[in-house]
């Protein structure tokens, strides 16, 4: 004997919560999105065109399809049809995946996300699920979409930059010594400015234009082959400068895109030539990537930021900034490893925010290796002679 089973009968569709186990996913998203604070939602409404997808739903099914590891806006499309916890979610709307897309890929989704966070922290807070004692900070090298040759490096910039400014100086003065065109009002000695050199054009295209003048005027062919022939370094020179304007301009931007930063890549000018772990293959590399920081309590993680810095070290101050001023106060411990040890870190979180580091230095073990501490020679090991101000191996 079977069960009943037949294709040719209506069946309702009801209720699709009632197939969701009780501790299924969903709900948890469900609860998380909903405690989001309606203002924050403020920024998307639109008094014009077609009424939109709420963002509520939109954030609930991208967020679910993350969970079922589906990153893509069609896999996110896909599971509308067929995964019964979206459907729940999307309340019976199926947003193509352009429409996905679109909505995660908007500038105000990063305060959402944010929100989340902070709403996320709460619930654990109010479960009991972690402690408010401490944060655990530490972070990953994340590779970013760029090709690897596309680097630009400070160093051979600013490298270029300094030929560059030589020979227009030197062209400068070349041009004012044989008086092809006067002198012009410099801001600094050193080196010429893009708006100086644009200037020089103009003496120049001025210059070139008698020529052509005193060449049409003239009859005699000697002397019209004279003037063509004084009339090509003004030409020449003019060239130049064109081309100094275009690289000095360029150069200029680049130096804007580097920040404080060393290197960037063309494709990707946010992204920073990080050096990578290793493989699978042992091969360690320089690749376009971001430093990307997380703090957690009891395996959750609680806030995060992005970073083209290649070391930790100058990331922990201003992620605390971050933290404090978007997702929560701080709490009275600071934990990271090795990586963020500096005198600068240890003395902002203990001065400017009154907390304490938990934070080992870059040569906290080898000290405490015997060896280490046998160690006669090392100025470690050396007696210090306070009233001196010397030490004494």
């Amino acid at each position: 004997m079977f069960k009943h089973y037949t294709m040719n009968q209506v069946v309702l569709p009801l209720d699709l919560e009632i197939k969701l186990k009780e501790n299924d996913i969903a709900f948890a998203i469900h609860d998380l999105v909903e405690s989001i604070p309606e203002e924050a939602f403020e920024d998307f409404v639109r008094q014009t065109g077609r009424p939109a997808y709420h963002p509520r739903m939109m954030l609930k099914i991208i967020l679910c399809g993350y969970t079922q590891s589906a990153f893509s806006g069609r896999k996110i499309e896909a599971l509308l049809q067929d995964s019964i916890r979206m459907m729940w979610l999307a309340q019976g709307h199926e947003p193509s995946y352009r429409t996905i897309n679109r909505f995660r890929s908007n500038p105000l989704i990063e305060n959402i996300l944010r929100e989340c966070f902070v709403q996320f922290r709460n619930q654990l807070v109010e479960k009991e699920l972690i402690e408010e004692e401490a944060i655990f900070i530490d972070g990953t090298k994340i590779e970013a979409n760029a090709n690897k040759f596309t680097f630009v490096w400070r160093k051979s910039v600013e490298k270029y930059s300094d030929k560059l400014m030589e020979k227009s100086n030197q062209l400068y003065d070349e041009l004012l010594e044989k008086e092809i065109i006067p002198a012009i009002e410099r801001e600094k000695e050193e080196e010429l400015s893009v708006k100086e050199m644009e200037e020089v054009v103009e003496k120049l295209d001025e210059k070139i234009e008698e020529y052509n003048k005193a060449i049409e005027a003239s009859e005699v062919g000697s002397e019209r082959k004279k003037l063509r022939s004084e009339r090509k370094l003004p030409k020449q020179s003019r060239k130049q400068l064109m081309n100094f304007i275009t690289r000095k301009q360029k150069y200029q931007n680049d130096m804007e895109i580097f920040g404080n930063r060393n290197s960037y890549s063309k494709t990707d000018p946010d992204a920073t030539f990080i050096r990578m772990k290793d493989d699978y293959m042992k091969n360690g590399q320089l690749k376009a990537g971001y430093n990307v920081q997380i703090a957690t309590e009891g395996q959750y993680v609680l806030a995060y930021d992005v970073f083209p810095n290649p070391t930790d070290t100058r990331t922990l101050i201003p992620f605390l900034d971050l933290i404090e001023e978007n997702f929560f106060e701080l709490p009275e411990h600071i934990v990271a490893d090795a990586g963020y040890g500096s005198e600068q870190n240890y003395e902002d979180v203990i001065e400017n925010r009154n907390r304490t580091p938990l934070i080992t230095y870059n040569q906290y073990r080898k000290e405490k290796k015997k060896k280490h501490k046998n160690n006669a020679f090392h100025v470690d090991n050396w007696d210090y002679k306070e009233d001196e101000d010397t030490f004494l191996c």
